[in-house]
């Protein structure tokens, strides 16, 4: 049996593919989780064998749950779900430590296959999307070379930043991160000195550009 747990922020996504899954014999759903931060929490709680994670979600977007759920040193796997076919995705997501890659609009008999492949420790990406990342491989001078935002930010950085381009205030930032105000206030200065920005506006449109968040997780 192969157990899952389910994270994305939309109810009604998450309980189609619940049924989906449900449909399978030798897989379980076990949890559903409706941010990244639930998500980690639910992983260390349920230790399940593989989450669904979608990379649009508010507090914790998915590539981040995804590194700290590697941190957690358990034998999950994750497989994103994504209606984003974004190469940086895909690079980030496989480079944090997801075992697949699928695309919303795919999702039939590729989920099972993905999950069944998750567990067996193989990584499955649908072809929609392996087909120009293998070409990438091969002619590497196409490639992206825009410099990833995680290699310039820390961790918790990268947690303030969309935080603060969802719309939270330092004091919201601060009691869900479970830090002071000062120290919220001291990551956005220097993130902006990083980033070289000097008000929120332009920290919302790296955010953007980045994919850290997207439109439908902004307030």
């Amino acid at each position: 049996m192969v157990s899952v747990l389910i994270a994305e922020d939309h109810h009604l996504v998450r309980q189609g593919i619940k049924a989906l899954l449900e449909k399978e014999t030798g897989i379980k759903v076990v949890g559903e989780a409706e941010d990244g931060q639930m998500a980690v929490d639910m992983v260390m709680k349920l230790v399940p064998d593989v989450v669904l994670m979608d990379i649009a979600m508010p507090r914790l977007n998915g590539t981040q749950a995804i590194q700290k759920i590697k941190m957690l040193d358990v034998p999950t796997r994750v497989i994103v779900l994504s209606m984003y076919s974004d190469l940086s995705l895909v690079r980030q997501s496989l480079r944090n430590g997801a075992k697949g890659y699928l695309l919303k609009r795919s999702v039939t008999e590729e989920l099972i296959l993905a999950i069944k492949a998750a567990k067996r420790g193989e990584i499955f990406i649908t072809p929609i999307v392996s087909a120009p990342l293998i070409s990438e491989i091969f002619n590497p001078t196409a490639s992206n070379t825009e410099t990833e935002l995680d290699t310039i930010l820390s961790s918790r950085e990268m947690e303030v930043l969309q935080l603060v381009a969802e719309g939270h205030t330092n004091n919201s930032i601060a009691s869900l991160l479970n830090i002071t105000v000062k120290t919220v206030e001291k990551h956005r200065a220097r993130m902006m000195s990083k980033l070289n920005v000097h008000d929120t506006a332009g920290l919302v449109r790296i955010a953007i550009k980045h994919n850290v968040v997207f439109l439908d997780t902004i307030h």
